[in-house]
């Protein structure tokens, strides 16, 4: 998780890395991209895990299930302000606010209780990814 830095809407919360899709960048290399720029991590994308309609009108948050390829956690100062990686038990002790919903989903995975839709290499848009 990284921790958002001052002047960021969620300044102050440790939330998963998150952000914007830009012009013509799927939204696979998008989650990529801002894992490695706000955490330092290079992952790799095991799957899907889903969408979530965000309380932004017009927004859809799509949720990947990354596995950590390398790099430690570190903050990258502008958007975050701190990085890490948190079991369950250090999450119950977390003296700092988590985001609501970023909780909710890393207590899923981190417990087990997801389901992940693997790309499905064989489809005819090859090399865009297709998660079926």
């Amino acid at each position: 998780m990284v921790r958002q830095a001052k002047g960021h809407p969620l300044a102050g919360q440790w939330s998963i890395p998150w952000g914007v899709v830009d012009s013509k960048e799927s939204p696979e290399d998008a989650a990529l991209r801002e894992t490695y720029e706000e955490s330092g991590i290079q992952a790799e994308i095991e799957g899907l895990l889903g969408i979530q309609n965000l309380p932004e009108v017009g927004w859809l948050g799509v949720v990947f299930l990354c596995r950590h390829v390398e790099g430690k956690p570190v903050a990258d100062g502008i958007e975050t302000d701190n990085a890490g990686y948190f079991s369950l038990e250090e999450m119950d002790v977390l003296r700092e606010p988590i985001e609501p919903w970023c909780e909710w989903l890393v207590r899923r995975v981190l417990g087990g209780q997801y389901t992940v839709i693997r790309c499905e290499p064989n489809n005819p848009y090859h090399p865009r990814r297709a998660f079926l």
